[in-house]
This record gives C-alpha cells, sequence and structure tokens, in this order.
C-alpha cells in the first residue's frame, strides 16, 4: 500500500480517519493561512477553501516523495461574507447572536498531492440552519462551550454541544466536520492507500 500523510494538526480530521482505520502519518504544514488570505480576497468563500487546502498539501508534498498528501480545510461563509475563526472567546456571543435565525454554508475543500502535484481535489458546501434560540440558551451555552468557542470558525463543535444551536442541516456530516469521507475514501481506493 501506498503511504498517506495529512497535512493538518487538526484533531477532528485525525479522528475521522482513525474512526474509520486509515493507516496515516500526520505532517503539518507550515503555510501562513492569513497571508494566502490576504492575497486572494477575491476568491469566494468556497474557492477559497480549496485554495488552502492546495497549498497545505503542495507544501507537505515537496517534502514527502512518493506520498500521497492530503491537505484539507473549511471556510464559513455568513451573508455571503468569508469569517475567521474568533481571537476570544469573549466574541462568540456577537457572532452566534448574528448566526441566530439564519443559514450559513460551511466550505470544504480537499486537495492531495503526489511528488508536488495535485492528483485529485473535491469541493462540498454543507447549509446549516441555526433556530431561533433564546437568550437563556445562548448563556448557558456560552457557559458551558469552552474550548469550542474559539477552536471553530462557528464557535461550535457540530459534532458535540453545538448540535443544539440547529433546527437542520443540509450535508453531509464529516463534511460538516471539515473531511468529507466517502469522496476521500473512493480517491485513496483508486491510489491503492486502502484495499478496495
Amino acid at each position: 500500500m501506498n503511504r498517506f500523510v495529512l497535512a493538518s494538526g487538526s484533531a477532528i480530521r485525525r479522528a475521522v480517519l482513525d474512526g474509520v482505520k486509515v493507516s496515516f502519518e500526520v505532517d503539518k504544514s507550515d503555510v501562513d493561512e492569513t497571508i494566502l488570505k490576504d492575497q486572494n480576497k477575491a476568491l469566494s468563500p468556497r474557492d477559497m477553501a480549496l485554495l488552502l487546502a492546495r497549498a497545505k498539501a503542495e507544501n507537505v508534498s515537496k517534502r514527502r516523495s512518493g506520498d500521497f498528501v492530503l491537505g484539507a480545510d473549511q471556510t464559513m461563509e455568513l451573508d455571503g461574507q468569508l469569517l475567521d475563526k474568533l481571537p476570544s472567546a469573549d466574541l462568540a456571543r456577537d457572532r452566534l447572536e448574528k448566526m441566530r435565525g439564519h443559514e450559513h454554508y460551511l466550505h470544504s475543500g480537499l486537495s492531495i498531492y503526489r511528488n508536488g502535484e495535485e492528483v485529485w481535489s473535491h469541493q462540498q458546501t454543507s447549509t446549516l440552519h441555526v433556530r431561533n434560540f433564546s437568550d437563556a440558551f445562548l448563556d448557558e451555552y456560552l457557559d458551558q462551550a469552552g474550548f469550542a468557542l474559539t477552536a471553530s470558525v462557528g464557535a461550535y463543535a457540530y459534532e458535540d454541544l453545538g448540535a443544539q444551536l440547529f433546527e437542520r442541516v443540509d450535508g453531509d456530516y464529516y463534511a460538516i466536520l471539515g473531511l468529507p469521507l466517502l469522496p476521500l475514501l473512493n480517491a485513496l481506493r483508486e491510489f491503492e492507500v486502502i484495499k478496495s
């Protein structure tokens, strides 16, 4: 089998791959996302996710000869705007109030590079409908959510307490977590990283 490398330090992506028993190594890219976003402000939030994924995969692929390197990224779009992770949990209330009663989009971008060249890519968008939650719920949520308030751009962990924010989601569970799994597994079978 060919070697597979995850160019990400994301704990949730590692957990998803571990859960389906895919063997992989972690080699985190040193791409500066802030610079890339500044240089590509004209890109849509959807295309930005794929640009970031490609940059990470290419960066690590250059030092991993022969390995299949996965870059993955996810962006959040609210009212047509690309949002970034919050620098402080103190800002979470304002963001969640803006999201309340509205939908937002999570755009996932995946890219696999080998020997410095892209061999596969995938984009997927999920639509999440935030319910019109009460102020009392928001107070309790902010008190309990902890690390999730700054670890994800939406100030929630969908696989955890954050699920209570939503009335409906249109999209794949794994894509919402930031790793569209079934298309990725198909690609890994094609590249003989996992058994077909």
